[in-house]
């Protein structure tokens, strides 16, 4: 079923270490060897029980590294998680072009196109689940003739992609009526994210922008939709610009807590600050199919909104979060030990920061720390009259 036919590439990125494997898989569907590659996060080799989500690239020749790039960069600062990319090598003369043939009365692929949207779902997707630690979470992309070809697995009454790029698309027939009755009737979450250029062909704007204004007015809570329309970009052009947009779309809740999000949507709740921050993380399982340790950065986040609308007593349920997440940490104990402290009752906040001590250290909770608190509670007489300053929200540097 499958050959390897050159090595495994390994090269350094931002000091870190990542594989790229070039491979082919006999085809049965298509009667030819096809050739993919496979990028492995730069963790990967580390954490053997990680799992992480795919992208699959149409085009992948000319899209990997772009998509890389932007993917690199986005993990290096936690935006995004790590992702495995499956790039399906299309330059063998017009490959791309019969690789999406579709009958241009029905608008459905026939020929070898029928027979590459099957080679994708029935052996390179299975092959790669098999080889691979993949979380259930599958990305497809796509520029132009690919683009509109990979609209096709939304025909399926059960997509086998979660999300869906498409970069500049050529849309096979009638398939901007399609899509918006697809999207209607899919019950499973979807991220969608399509973008044309200023520079595209006429005829292929048009189509794209009559699809767009549908499915601007599709209101589901499963669907995540965004359309981009790049003014001054050619066709090409527009590929490195709408990237980081489609990414940042599709795991915009992955993010850690942002100013804006801080301020705009937990600064201003008058309680159930820590309710917010299960709920990120449940939608971030749900959406994702990832399930992600709390980060440090949030919970501090969660304790400044605390202080900031004086709800002392949600720092109990903080504490317990943190105890789950961070159980050999101070930051559990630490959280009751603000508690206290903010209610007036020092001698429960010292004895609190004295556990605290007694804990690992964690972010800029350090036993220096905790001991200038145990002081501070010492000499206390009156409940704590200033609050702390807020603290912001996103770290300055990689954590």
């Amino acid at each position: 079923m499958r050959k390897i036919i050159l090595s495994v590439l390994l090269f350094l990125n931002h000091q870190s270490y990542s594989q790229k494997i070039i491979d082919t898989i006999i085809s049965q569907k298509l009667k030819e060897d096809r050739e993919f590659s496979v990028s492995l996060p730069d963790s990967y080799s580390k954490n053997k029980t990680n799992k992480y989500p795919v992208l699959f690239l149409l085009d992948g020749d000319y899209l990997l590294d772009p998509f890389q790039g932007a993917i690199n960069y986005g993990a290096y600062w936690d935006d995004f998680p790590e992702v495995i990319i499956v790039a399906i090598s299309q330059n063998k003369k017009d490959e791309r072009y019969s690789d999406c043939t579709f009958n241009t009365e029905t608008g459905l692929p026939e020929g070898k196109g029928k027979n590459f949207f099957e080679f994708i779902g029935q052996e390179l997707l299975p092959f790669i689940e098999k080889s691979y630690r993949i979380a259930p979470f599958r990305i497809i992309a796509g520029h132009d003739v690919t683009a509109g070809f990979l609209n096709f697995y939304l025909y399926k009454d059960k997509p086998i992609f979660n999300a869906y790029i498409s970069l500049s698309p050529e849309l096979p027939t009638q398939m901007e009526e399609i899509i918006p009755q697809r999207l209607l009737v899919l019950n499973q979450p979807i991220f969608y994210y399509h973008a044309i250029a200023g520079g595209d062909i006429k005829l292929n704007k048009e189509r794209v922008i009559q699809l767009d204004s549908v499915l601007a007015t599709i209101k589901k809570p499963n669907l995540n939709y965004l359309f981009d329309n790049f003014k001054g970009a050619s066709h090409y052009s527009l590929v490195l610009q709408a990237i980081p947009n489609a990414l940042y779309h599709i795991f915009g809740i992955y993010q850690p807590i942002t100013v804006t999000e801080y301020n705009e949507k937990i600064a201003i709740l008058p309680s159930g600050q820590v309710d917010y921050l299960n709920k990120k993380y449940e939608t971030i399982e749900k959406l994702l199919a990832l399930k992600t340790r709390i980060r440090f950065n949030d919970f501090k986040a969660i304790e400044s909104a605390i202080i900031k609308n004086k709800v002392y007593d949600e720092f109990r349920e903080l504490s317990n979060l943190a105890e789950k997440q961070y159980p050999k940490s101070m930051l559990a104990n630490y959280e009751l030990a603000l508690m206290y402290e903010y209610t007036g009752e020092f001698l429960k906040a010292r004895k609190y920061y004295q556990a605290a001590y007694e804990r690992e250290e964690i972010g800029n909770l350090t036993q220096n720390m905790m001991y200038d608190k145990m002081e501070e509670m010492k000499n206390a007489k009156t409940p704590a009259q200033t609050e702390t300053a807020p603290i912001t929200p996103i770290p300055d540097q990689k954590p």
